[in-house]
């Protein structure tokens, strides 16, 4: 795969239509008029990825009073996302990108290395959108632990 396009302050975000965890497509399109932390991360279920989204969910009343939306994107099936909601009580959505075509427009989807192996996977991401989905902040290959509490701090939410 050749050079990986990243997201940066300014771009217009991609938009994108994927199911949710019951199965219902979410629309980028239907979000506008408010700010959204748009979040990737590779498996639902994982060590990493319950403690990050359970930050997210325990900062969403602060998120939510700035005025931003939270959505998870990873490539789990709908019916995984469904369980890891309601094992987690994940209140926001978590949408399936199963084909990784919005990962890879985002610049989500690209190469990594683990253990001296290089392969191509989700680096866990988180991109920040303005009312009209523009982009404010894009963060690629964020650590699961601490990444929420430092989110907030550079978005000046207590």
């Amino acid at each position: 795969m050749g050079a990986m396009h990243r997201l940066s302050s300014g771009d217009p975000a991609p938009d994108f239509t994927l199911p949710d965890a019951t199965g219902a497509d979410v629309r980028l399109a239907d979000l506008r008029g408010r700010k959204v932390v748009v979040y990737f991360y590779p498996a639902a279920g994982t060590p990493g990825c319950t403690k990050q989204a359970c930050d997210f969910r325990d900062s969403l009343a602060s998120l939510q009073s700035a005025g931003y939306a939270v959505v998870g994107i990873s490539p789990d099936p709908p019916e995984k996302l469904a369980a890891f909601a309601e094992d987690q009580g994940l209140t926001f959505p978590l949408l399936s990108d199963a084909d990784h075509a919005v990962a890879a427009a985002w610049g989500a989807w690209g190469e990594k290395k683990n253990y001296g192996r290089t392969y191509e996977g989700l680096l866990r991401s988180t991109v920040v959108l303005d009312e009209h989905g523009a982009v404010t902040r894009a963060q690629y290959n964020v650590r699961a632990t601490g990444h929420v509490a430092r989110l907030r701090s550079d978005l000046g939410i207590d």
